[in-house]
Formats: structure tokens, C-alpha cells, sequence
């Protein structure tokens, strides 16, 4: 099938070519004439007493049951009272409710004087409330339309508050990325057209996946960042996909096959290899299906079919390029060495947001080299063929003898090291950064610190007791409760019974508490203080009467989700682990390799893990990297899971396979292992210096879950690169000898085989 599919792309390239540039226009056009995008970035509650608290808001107390909100914060230091701060503020308000879908609530009307000004009257903020079927795309817009509404008055300071007024500005360092990406496939390669190729299938294939995506948020529920992911991920298992078939092509042509036969025996080993490590990162995206939330099975489907997309492209479009451009891939003149550079350059300081001028001067200079480098002598010159290596004289080889002369000492060094960087792993909190973590830049930021500043931390996690009553002896008992979670330590304020009848307040059936914190949303303590009064303080208030009563709110919503995943993860990362082993054991035909393959990948994820605990939690090297610290978000663990342990599997098929190959070839344990180690090492290196690149660009966004997704990804690809295949994997195969490749013989009759290699491996000129 592999090489059939080669050969027809490769044979019908013009075609595969077209096809791929009408799917992509295709389906952009599609979603721009359904009107774009309608990302959601609300959480779904699960079954829980946030849940039940919510219903009673919304059959009692209609538009308080859980829609999307922000505020306009103002300050004046001559206080919000001064006529024409008054005046302007209102003028302002009136015309926010002018706009489609959002009403405000004035902090000068009555009944919200008390609990909207600052009590030293120099704040105030008015909420913002949006209807119902307003999602979290379009009240962006909205934020940004209010944004030139505000007034400039003297004196007069006004931010807009709360992330659903958020104004998110898309990324531009994944182009940090690209560049690097092409100064590292030149070394690799030294030839700008192998260069070339894999960074255009990656970049077909990511916009083939983010256009799919655009049309799925209109069918379920898909976060603002998960496009962002998407690319993130597109990018770097694309470049490796494409780089991976490449390598293996030019392998063939070396050995005297023509370009066609290069690239269907390319296509029938390492295209098997893609096709099986592609699969294996869908299978572990789509487990997050398991966990029963919408939220979580969007993030997992849009970057399952950005990460599909890119496989496809590799199997298909990838063979279409190469058979455009035959045996010049092994051939570079000095202009597009030059052109490749000035390329480069623009990209890097686009990403980094450099002046116009430098980046038209770079796009200028590519452009200039290519059309009239012909006219230069010296730029039409080819770039000086390198000397490969016979494959025991590379410095991979060496290092692979070295590991396997001291296996227990390499062993320990890098599991001590993996553990070490583990450690932090055991501090954990899951749970929700707030909008404290956002850019001190940021209008938000500066609302959230100004509410800080004049009502006290808690004001930005402000929640809810929901309490439904059945009789009105009831009254005395929710009086009773109010008072008694006003004692409690944590709790700053909790505002008088509001009842759902204003008219008839003594047989109103359900009434609300707003309760404020003395700590700030993402604070511990704010968790504590709600489980307590969940657990103590309410069940010993309401105790003996008939009353029902429910805290909920944002801080709740967002406890009760936390723990809704924490439980869930076991299943899925169960499911994950045990079809990864399965598929490993019919892959190598042995029970040893998968297992150690699982126990060293959970090593390196592990690791990852207490890196980001370290950076994002602790807050370890904030000055340098601009991260305070939170809680980490709690689907970020098995997303970042679900992504390394299938991306893994592209170096642990890539280099195990050929292990295996030269096993089955010659039989010998030992020099399998470092013949395999060097033939591989090249690739992989360059493969993951991609990933580390592309990923840990993202560090530099200012959004803290695009960093955090950059920081997990890139730190768990260079260990696992690294520690892992480089010491690790050599290590214990040393140690373990044949007994790698034991498999039970009752086990090898019923386990079903899987090649990723394909029935006749191109030998390594490496």
C-alpha cells in the first residue's frame, strides 16, 4: 500500500499538488462564508455542587447563572464622585449597552453603591453581562469595541476587567521557530531544497488542519488557544514526519536508486514509521474523549486533525515535492544558501517583532540573490559536496560504544537526573491561573490589580451561596448562615440574604449570599476556605431544617473541575499506557522493549512535569521568563501527556526499528544497538532541535497557557531526546542483551504483526 501510494503521488504530482492547494483554499473559504471562528473558552461544569448551584441561579435569579462577564474598572484620585467623572463614566456605560448583547450595571445606581465603589471612593467598576448565546470570541470583539469607547478625561484612569473582555492577540514566535527550523535542516542536510521541503509539507499540513478546525468549532465546543496548540504541534511533528522520509530518500539515491525508487523505498520504511507514530499521537490526543467533557474533547480533536493533516501531507504531498524536484535535492548553489538565510532572518525578526524595514530588507535580499544570482558567479557556484563518514568512524557510533562500556553507570546518571528533575512533580496543584497572571501590560491585568487595590484580593473571586428554602420558618436558618460564613476566617465580606422575590422577600423560595475572600482566586487558601465552608460551615448552619444550599461561582466552578480531571486522568492515562504497550509488543515482537519504551517515556514526561511545577507553580526564574506563580491549569497534564507520549514514539520507533533491523540482519545484541544508534543519531538530533525550537519559542507569548503548553513540550522532547534515547535506551540494551526481543511464543501467535520498517530497509550510508 505504502509503496502503490508512493508511486502514484510521485507519477501524479502535478495533480497531488493541485488537490493539496484547493483543499486548503477550499476549506478557508468554506469557513470565512459560515463567518469564521466561534471559539469557546467557557468551561463545562461537571455533575457537582457548583453545578447544582448554578441551576438554582438560573431558575431564580435569570441571567446569574454562570454567562460570561467582565467589568469596566475606573479610578480618580479625587474620587468617582466628581461630576465629571460621573458624567463621563455614564456616558460611557450608555453607550456599552447600546452594543449588541451586553447591559451594564452602573456602580452609581442605589443598590450597588455599597458593592461596586472602593470604600475610599477612589475605584469602582461597573459589570458587564452579555446574553446568553454570546461566546467567548465574540465578547472579545465587544472588548475591543469598548476599548474605543473610553474616555480621556483628566484625571480619569479606565481598564476593561475579566478575561471574556480580553483582547487576545495571536502569536507570532512560532515564526522564531521556522527560522531556526531552517538554519538546523541545513546543517542536517546541507542542501536548501532538503531544507525546503520539509518546512512546506509542515506548513500545508497546519493549514489544512487550522482551516478544519475553524469549521469544527461551529459543531462542538473548541478553546480560543487550541488552534494555537494545533500549530505548535502541526510544525513540529510535520518538519520531523517530512525529515524522517527525506533522510531515508537520500539514502536510496546514494545507493544508485532513481529518485522514484528512492522515494517509494522511502515511502515503504520510514513513510510506515510516520504513518504509525502519526496514528499513535491521534489515538493519544482522541483519549481525551474519555474524560466526558466538551471543553476537553475539543482541545483534543482539533489538534488530533492538525496533527492527521500533517501526516497526510507527509505521505502524499511529500512525494508529489519530491518527485518535483528529483536528484536537485542533493544539489546547492551559494544564492540559495544566501536566500535561505535572508529567509530566515525575516522570519526571526518578525517573531521577535523587529522593524519593518529589517524584514523587507531580508525578504529583499532573498528575492535579489534568487533573480539575478545567475548574473554572479561566485552565487551560482555549487556549495562543496560534505564527506560522509563510513558509519563506525561517526562520533554517534563512539558515543553509543562508550554507553555500552558503562552501562550501569550511564543507567544511574540519567534515571538520577530524570528523578531529580521529577521531584517538583510531587507539589502539584492543579487548578486555574486568573487574570494576575496576565501581562502587566494588559488593560486586564491593570483592571484586576486596580479591584485589588481598592476592594482587596478576594474581590477578583468573588462566589456565590445559592440557597432554596421550603418553608418560611426557613428565614432564621439563612440568616443563621450568613452570619456564620461571615465568622469564618477566610471570608471577607458575605453581603445579606438576596431574595428572588424583591417584592415578597418573607416567601421568596430561594435566596443568594455573595461571598468575597480575603485571598485572591488562584490562591491555596481560596481553596481551602471554600472546601471548608462546603464541609463545616454550611452542613453546621443548615443543619436540622429543610433548607438547600450550594456555593458556587467561578473559584468553585473551577475547584470542582480540577477534581472532576484529577480522577479522570487514571482512566486515561491507563488507556494510553496499555494501547501504547500493546502496539509497541506487535511493532518489536517483544515484551521487554514496550515496557522499558513506557517506563522511560513516563521518565521524561515526568520530568517535564516538574519543570513546569518549578517555572510555573514555584515561579522559579520569573524575572527572566515574566511568569508569576499559579496553579497549574488542569487539563494541561494530560494534554501535555497525550502529546509527548505519541510524539515519542516517532525517536522510539525511528531508532528501535533499525536497532531490530541490523538484530534480525546479523544477530549480534550488541553492535545492533550502536549501528543502530548511528545511523539514527543525525535524524533524531536534528528532528528534536526542531521541536525544542518551535516549542520553546512559545515561551516568549505572553499568554500564560501558550507558554506553559511551550515550556511542558520542548523540555520533554530534549530530555527525551537526549537522556532517554542517547544513555537510557543504549544502556539497557546493553544490560538486557537478547533478551530485548523475548516474546512468549503463545504471545507471538496471537499478537498481530505491525511493520514499520517495510520488507526490504534501504542500508544506512550514514
Amino acid at each position: 500500500m505504502y509503496a502503490r501510494l508512493a508511486r502514484w503521488s510521485f507519477r501524479h504530482r502535478p495533480f497531488v499538488l493541485a488537490a493539496w492547494i484547493v483543499a486548503i483554499v477550499g476549506i478557508n473559504a468554506i469557513g470565512v462564508s459560515i463567518g469564521g471562528a466561534t471559539f469557546n473558552a467557557e468551561l463545562e461544569i461537571p455533575a457537582s455542587e457548583t453545578a447544582d448551584g448554578f441551576a438554582t441561579l438560573e431558575e431564580y435569579f435569570p441571567g446569574q447563572g454562570g454567562a460570561l462577564t467582565g467589568s469596566i474598572v475606573f479610578q480618580s484620585e479625587g474620587g468617582v464622585d466628581q461630576s465629571n467623572v460621573q458624567e463621563a463614566m455614564e456616558g460611557l456605560f450608555t453607550a456599552v449597552d447600546k452594543l449588541d448583547g451586553v447591559s451594564t450595571q452602573s456602580p452609581y445606581n442605589e443598590f450597588a453603591r455599597q458593592q461596586q465603589i472602593s470604600p475610599d471612593g477612589t475605584i469602582a467598576f461597573a459589570q458587564v453581562n452579555f446574553d446568553s448565546d454570546i461566546d467567548q470570541t465574540e465578547s472579545a470583539e465587544i472588548g475591543a469595541e469598548i476599548l474605543k469607547l473610553l474616555p480621556e478625561e483628566e484625571g480619569l484612569r479606565v481598564e476593561l476587567g475579566g478575561a471574556a473582555l480580553a483582547v487576545f492577540e495571536p502569536p507570532e514566535t512560532e515564526l522564531v521557530g521556522l527560522a531556526f527550523a531552517i538554519v538546523i535542516l541545513i546543517i542536517a542536510f546541507g542542501s536548501v531544497l532538503a531544507m525546503g521541503l520539509p518546512i512546506g509539507v509542515a506548513l500545508f499540513g497546519v493549514g489544512t488542519g487550522s482551516a478544519i478546525v475553524t469549521l469544527i468549532t461551529h459543531v462542538m465546543t473548541v478553546p480560543d488557544f487550541a488552534p494555537l496548540i494545533g500549530v505548535m504541534i502541526g510544525l513540529g511533528a510535520g518538519i520531523d514526519y517530512a525529515l524522517f522520509i527525506i533522510t531515508r530518500y537520500r539514502e536510496g539515491t546514494r545507493e544508485g536508486l532513481s529518485p522514484e525508487e528512492a522515494t517509494v523505498a522511502a515511502m515503504d520504511t520510514a513513510g510506515r514509521a510516520v504513518v504509525f507514530a502519526g496514528l499513535t499521537v491521534v489515538v493519544s490526543l482522541l483519549g481525551m474523549l474519555l474524560i466526558g467533557l466538551a471543553f476537553i474533547s475539543g482541545l483534543g480533536i482539533s489538534a488530533a486533525v492538525t496533527v492527521a493533516a500533517t501526516m497526510l501531507a507527509s505521505v502524499t504531498l511529500l512525494p508529489a515535492l519530491l518527485g518535483f524536484a528529483g536528484s536537485k535535492v542533493e544539489i546547492t548553489r551559494w544564492r540559495g544558501l544566501v536566500a535561505a538565510a535572508a529567509v530566515a532572518a525575516a522570519l526571526l525578526f518578525l517573531g521577535i517583532g523587529a522593524s519593518r524595514t529589517l524584514v523587507l530588507g531580508a525578504v529583499g535580499l532573498a528575492a535579489l540573490t534568487m533573480t539575478v544570482g545567475s548574473a554572479v558567479p561566485p552565487l551560482m557556484q555549487l556549495v562543496p559536496d560534505r564527506k560522509e563518514k563510513p558509519l563506525r568512524e561517526t562520533l554517534a557510533y563512539r558515543w553509543s560504544r562508550i554507553v555500552q562500556h558503562n552501562p550501569w553507570q550511564s543507567l544511574l546518571v540519567s534515571g538520577g537526573i530524570l528523578l531529580l528533575l521529577s521531584a517538583p512533580m510531587l507539589s502539584l496543584r492543579l487548578g486555574f491561573s486568573d487574570e494576575g497572571n496576565f501581562s502587566e501590560e494588559t488593560t486586564t491585568r491593570q483592571a484586576y490589580d486596580l479591584v485589588a487595590e481598592g476592594f482587596g484580593p478576594g474581590f477578583n473571586g468573588p462566589f456565590v451561596v445559592a440557597v432554596e428554602v421550603e418553608s418560611p420558618q426557613d428565614l432564621l436558618v439563612v440568616r443563621g448562615l450568613q452570619e456564620a460564613i461571615l465568622a469564618d476566617e477566610g471570608v471577607a465580606s458575605a453581603s445579606p440574604p438576596i431574595p428572588s422575590d424583591r417584592e415578597n422577600p418573607e416567601a421568596s423560595p430561594a435566596f443568594l449570599i455573595s461571598v468575597v475572600p480575603t485571598t485572591s482566586p488562584q490562591d491555596a487558601l481560596t481553596n481551602e476556605t471554600v472546601e471548608r465552608l462546603r464541609e463545616i460551615v454550611v452542613p453546621a448552619a443548615i443543619e436540622g431544617s429543610t433548607v438547600t444550599a450550594n456555593i458556587t461561582g467561578a473559584v468553585p466552578a473551577n475547584i470542582d473541575f480540577s477534581a472532576f480531571l484529577a480522577k479522570r486522568i487514571l482512566v486515561f492515562l491507563a488507556v494510553v499506557l496499555g494501547l501504547s504497550f500493546i502496539l509497541l509488543m506487535a511493532v518489536f515482537r517483544s515484551l521487554v522493549v514496550p515496557l522499558k519504551a513506557v517506563i522511560m517515556n513516563m521518565l521524561s514526561i515526568s520530568a517535564a512535569y516538574g519543570l513546569v511545577v518549578a517555572l510555573f507553580q514555584w515561579g522559579w526564574f520569573g524575572g527572566l521568563t515574566g511568569i508569576e506563580p499559579a496553579p497549574i491549569e488542569p487539563f494541561i497534564p494530560m494534554m501535555l501527556f497525550a502529546i509527548v507520549f505519541g510524539l515519542s514514539m516517532d525517536y522510539e520507533v525511528f531508532l528501535l526499528s533499525r536497532v531490530k533491523e541490523e538484530f534480525d540482519r546479523t544477530g549480534d545484541p550488541v553492535e545492533s544497538v550502536a549501528d543502530g544508534l548511528a545511523s539514527t543519531a543525525r535524524v533524531i538530533t536534528a528532528a528534536a532541535a526542531i521541536m525544542v525550537v518551535v516549542f520553546g519559542s512559545f515561551l516568549f507569548e505572553d499568554d500564560r497557557i501558550i507558554k506553559l503548553f511551550g515550556t511542558g513540550l520542548a523540555s520533554a522532547v530534549f530530555l527525551d531526546a537526549t537522556l532517554v534515547r542517547m544513555l537510557l535506551v543504549p544502556a539497557t540494551m546493553e544490560l538486557l542483551g537478547g533478551k530485548n526481543w523475548w516474546l512468549p511464543g503463545w504471545l507471538d501467535k496471537i499478537v498481530p504483526t505491525i511493520n514499520v520498517e517495510g520488507p526490504a530497509p534501504v542500508a544506512s550510508a550514514e
